[in-house]
């Protein structure tokens, strides 16, 4: 039998650069940074992202800060987690100085499709969008790339109103997040390609028209319409990778393969220059029940991550900037929340 090679071999050091200093502390990081304020928690499903986004905006809110928390994740948990209806609604207001929102993706997705019926209407002058156009409307809309497209644009809406100090971006699992990040770069170069092609039909068309001694051509409509596309395409990409307002927090449990997908993921985001402001370490058994009576596999799974902590500290070292025991009970409810963020900040000011 092939003996498995150590952990150290299993799980190398994490090279993607972060933004804390070492031995800093989350709350540390909002009081030395106070600069970065699009807030993002990642990491694979399930390990607690919604969770450190929702204490982490109760406790900004705490400090006097206005903040949303924010989810495009169509199988978010906000509403759960904050024990309100907030899907579709816009935001909602949870506390004071904290308000928390769910995209309907859905409802945005129509939305477009009203913006694209009006501006046929308006750019060739009819009274009635053809019936093979709105054929093709309705196929467009049902690709799946179209809700991407709808949720991409909506974290641009959020994001570029500025009514917010902060904005706490519970990020979908980190495919979907690598996905909108080379949605962006390819949209980009797609976009510029097309709009420097019409912008030259646009000095042929002038240069035409001042030979004829024509007045000047109308206004470009549809090289105005792919400027402003663009310029939402870099809005949207900026979010995740400003190096100057944004910070991106993984998410991690101590087992094996979460940290070996993490890392992976954190090369990803490393070529594309998404600043990591650091890790946390969620679900942690406190060490000191082995000395009492538990049952067998509680035991066993103290042992487990008791190695993958050692890892941890070896691979991640000054990286990580928070350990976030497991609690007895799932995270609802502000009472919850609350206690959540006195285990992240420690009951620390800005």
């Amino acid at each position: 039998m092939t003996q498995s090679p150590p952990a150290a071999e299993r799980i190398p050091r994490v090279e993607a650069p972060t933004l804390a200093d070492p031995s800093e502390s989350l709350a540390e990081f909002f009081g030395n940074h106070p600069e970065r304020r699009y807030i993002m928690f990642g990491g694979k499903g399930g390990l607690g992202k919604t969770t450190f986004s929702a204490a982490t905006g109760y406790w900004l809110a705490k400090q006097g800060k206005r903040v949303l928390v924010f989810s495009v994740d169509p199988q978010a948990s906000l509403s759960d987690i904050f024990k309100t209806d907030i899907f579709g609604k816009g935001p909602v207001k949870v506390m004071e100085n904290l308000w928390a929102q769910e995209i309907d993706a859905d409802r945005h997705i129509r939305e477009y499709q009203d913006e694209v019926r009006a501006k046929i209407l308006e750019m060739y002058g009819m009274d009635k969008v053809p019936d093979e156009i709105e054929d093709y409307i309705a196929a467009a809309s049902a690709e799946p790339a179209m809700e991407e497209s709808a949720i991409f644009d909506s974290v641009v809406d959020i994001v570029n109103q500025g009514d917010y100090d902060y904005y706490i971006y519970d990020l979908v699992p980190l495919g979907h997040a690598l996905y909108y990040l080379s949605m962006a770069k390819v949209y980009d170069e797609w976009i510029g390609k097309i709009t420097q092609l019409r912008e030259q039909m646009r000095e042929y068309e002038e240069v035409a028209a001042r030979m004829k001694r024509q007045k000047e051509v109308d206004e470009d409509q549809i090289l105005g319409e792919l400027q402003y596309i663009r310029n939402r395409i870099n809005s949207a990409s900026r979010i995740l990778t400003d190096r100057t307002k944004t910070a991106f927090f993984f998410v991690v449990i101590p087992e094996q393969m979460i940290l070996i997908d993490t890392k992976k993921a954190a090369e990803l985001f490393a070529r594309f220059e998404v600043p990591v402001g650091g890790y946390i370490v969620n679900r942690v058994i406190p060490e000191e029940l082995g000395g009492q009576q538990i049952p067998a596999y509680l035991r066993n799974r103290i042992t487990m991550q008791k190695g993958e902590l050692d890892q941890i500290r070896q691979t991640l070292g000054d990286q990580v900037i928070g350990y976030v025991p497991e609690l007895e009970r799932d995270v609802t409810g502000l009472p919850m929340i609350e206690r959540v963020a006195d285990l992240l900040y420690g009951g620390a000011t800005l």
